[in-house]
């Protein structure tokens, strides 16, 4: 598979913290999850989350959206500590976009139908509404399906489907939450290369997990791998790869990026 990471534009990005996790401690019961996490995001950065099964990474989008609240330690998006944020301000105020692993779209209504009661949700103006459902369906390509029942789309269809939903509010921070799972070979591909687009296209920061790694690394420009609760590695696809401590805990001896 194509490196999409290489074609890249970087001339947009910025050196611009727009979300910090500042020692970051959470347990549920007697497990711990997470124990003293740190890390920067950058405006417009894609940054991918890596590790073994139950390590936190769904548990850090939970944080960041405000469905649960840290033992410990700060979120911070836009230099705001918003750990007391509900998520509606979450959403409203700092523009944050969420794309759940399963679901996120009424099944027994049709794409278009979707996008409106969302949509009116978000967009008041119902002539700005209409341009902007009418944009993102034909960005996506899912003019042939929209008028065909959520729950008898594809994989790749639901999936774009759910990512539209989340741009109707125009975010400036998109969460993916195992965009790649169960998703063919080609699909992967086009999902990849929208995922740089809107990074390119629209200026978001995104940030995705995924047990893909191969094709999270595809399309990331930093990376970070969590193992026992920690960060034990971080970097560029490149850097991650090389790094011993993300070899032992992770990747294996064998792993390459293409």
């Amino acid at each position: 598979m194509a490196i999409i990471k290489k074609f890249r534009i970087k001339s947009f990005k910025t050196h611009k913290p727009i979300i910090k996790i500042d020692k970051l401690s959470l347990s549920f019961g007697k497990r711990k999850i997470l124990d003293n996490v740190n890390f920067t995001i950058n405006e417009s950065q894609i940054l991918g989350l890596l590790g073994p099964n139950g390590v936190g990474k769904s548990t850090i989008f939970n944080l960041l959206t405000g469905l649960i609240k840290p033992d410990y330690g700060s979120i911070i998006i836009d230099s705001k500590v918003v750990n007391d944020y509900p998520i509606y301000l979450r959403t409203t105020q700092f523009k944050i976009g969420y794309v759940p692993q399963y679901g996120g779209y009424f099944h027994d209504l049709t794409l278009l139908e979707n996008l409106k009661a969302i949509g009116e949700i978000l967009v008041l103006d119902k002539k700005i509404r209409n341009e902007k459902i009418n944009s993102l369906i034909a960005k996506f390509e899912l003019d042939a399906v929209r008028d065909v029942k959520a729950s008898y789309l594809s994989g790749g269809q639901k999936k774009r489907l759910v990512i539209a939903l989340a741009l109707l509010g125009n975010p400036k921070i998109l969460l993916l939450d195992e965009p790649f799972a169960a998703l063919d070979v080609m699909t992967i591909k086009t999902l990849q290369k929208i995922i740089v687009n809107l990074q390119s296209e629209n200026n978001i920061t995104i940030v995705l997990c995924d047990h893909q790694a191969r094709d999270l690394l595809t399309c990331v420009d930093v990376a970070l791998v969590l193992s026992n609760c920690k960060v034990i590695a971080s970097g560029t696809p490149s850097e991650l790869i090389k790094n011993n401590e993300a070899k032992t805990a992770y990747f294996g001896d064998s792993f390459k990026i293409n």
